[in-house]
């Protein structure tokens, strides 16, 4: 284990942690940890500040998931240790923004982030999870159930189309870890509290 591939582990998870949604909400004069679900990622942005922060939030939480793949690529090259530096880079992007050292350790649910380290390893695995995260939100109204749904499938889609296995083992412990974080909205959808999108659109 070289400086190199310590540093890009590193590196991985501090840009992971770097709060978008809350940076954007406080040029609004408003902390989205206090309001709304209190999470910092994208769908609680668009709840309290609207669809345009909302989507950037999304955007730049993506990209933090995407780049320290792209960068650990292109660091440590082809060759011994590829493979495991990935790996670990992808795990310790969305562990940073779920963990984030700048809040406390408090920080999201990994949806985002976790879907820009998918759309490295496998775009055409994502493609098959947004149409399925499409139809879960537009027919049920909750953005949890299509998250839920579309992180779980993920290493199913990465295993049928013949993705190397590091890539279906770091989609599941990533879908596991989401998974998790999501349980107060598990509890919610199994006792129907949990907010829709239909009922706030109607209202």
């Amino acid at each position: 284990m070289n400086s190199t591939f310590i540093f890009c582990v590193v590196l991985s998870y501090l840009v992971g942690a770097i709060p978008f949604g809350l940076l954007l909400s406080r040029s609004s004069g408003v902390d989205i940890r206090s309001q709304g679900s209190g999470n910092i990622g994208a769908t609680n942005v668009a709840r309290l500040l609207g669809k345009k922060i909302g989507v950037l939030t999304l955007l730049l939480d993506i990209s933090k998931g995407f780049l320290p793949m792209f960068v650990t690529a292109v660091v440590i090259g082809e060759g011994p240790g590829h493979n495991l530096s990935l790996t670990l880079s992808g795990a310790a992007t969305v562990l940073g923004h779920m963990y984030p050292v700048y809040l406390g350790f408090k920080g999201g649910k990994g949806v985002a982030t976790g879907l820009g380290v998918f759309l490295f390893m496998a775009p055409l695995s994502v493609l098959f999870s947004l149409i399925l995260f499409i139809l879960a939100v537009g027919l049920s109204g909750f953005v949890s159930l299509g998250s839920l749904l579309a992180s779980a499938t993920i290493p199913l889609w990465m295993f049928f189309l013949g993705e190397a296995g590091w890539k279906i083992l770091l989609s599941s412990f990533i879908a596991i870890m989401i998974w998790l974080k999501h349980i107060p909205n598990i509890k919610r959808l199994l006792s129907g509290t949990e907010k829709s999108w239909k009922k706030r659109k109607t209202s």
